[in-house]
């Protein structure tokens, strides 16, 4: 996809805040600090729209940005960091699940994991709830420069393992650094929030017949009009 516009929206706490325009949503959910915020970054191709912190745990809302008037990323509070209450955590996840059991809009959800290391207790524990509600997912194994690309395979192989990613799951090894991933990436997001070609056809096609009958129910009604008179 090439983007042609993105915009920060907002930050929201909870549904009355939500854009109300019908969008399709994308969700990013991670550990803090796994790098959704520098995913987003590359995929819209801007340096710091979304804001990377080096304070995890910093992000406490669901951050909205808005692609080329298509679609949203959102991006979720990340989980996982131990310095945040456990009461800040219990309600920021009462928050996430809400939205991805409720939210009509949403598409897709990217599950981000660091490709370095096996997933954690938190990791398995998002992957399994996703899977378990059937919820539309994709996994996102990032940071894949910081290893060396002969160890990729293994690394893919243990992530895979340890989720428990079954053959057809979708899974991308990315890298914010080189844009590894990128393409096959919009590829998927494309397939879930951008109508196909067939798709808008046979949209056009089923309007043309009512229009058609409705013109000549028209012209139906006026002839029967002319005797009566």
């Amino acid at each position: 996809m090439k983007v042609n516009n993105a915009e920060f929206i907002i930050s929201a706490v909870g549904p009355d805040q939500y854009p109300v325009d019908a969008l399709p949503e994308i969700a990013l959910a991670g550990r803090s600090n796994v790098g959704k915020s520098s995913l987003i970054n590359r995929m819209i191709n801007r340096k710091n729209l979304a804001r990377t912190s080096s304070t995890p745990g910093k992000t406490q809302h669901m951050n909205y940005y808005r692609v080329n008037e298509d679609m949203y990323f959102v991006d979720f509070p990340g989980y996982g960091y131990a310095k945040v209450s456990k009461t800040q955590r219990a309600s920021w996840g009462k928050m996430v699940e809400k939205y991805m059991a409720e939210r009509d809009t949403l598409r897709l959800i990217l599950l981000i994991v660091d490709l370095r290391h096996p997933p954690t207790s938190n990791d398995k524990m998002m992957f399994d709830w996703l899977k378990h509600y059937d919820l539309p997912l994709c996994v996102v194994a990032t940071k894949a420069d910081k290893i060396p690309k002969t160890r990729w395979p293994k690394h893919i192989k243990i992530m895979k393992q340890e989720l428990g990613v079954l053959p057809g799951d979708n899974f991308i090894s990315f890298s914010s650094e080189l844009g590894l991933g990128k393409d096959e990436l919009w590829e998927l997001i494309e397939r879930y929030c951008l109508p196909s070609e067939e798709e808008l056809a046979d949209e056009q096609e089923s309007q043309e017949p009512g229009e058609a009958s409705q013109s000549q129910s028209e012209d139906t009604s006026e002839e029967k009009v002319g005797p009566d008179l």
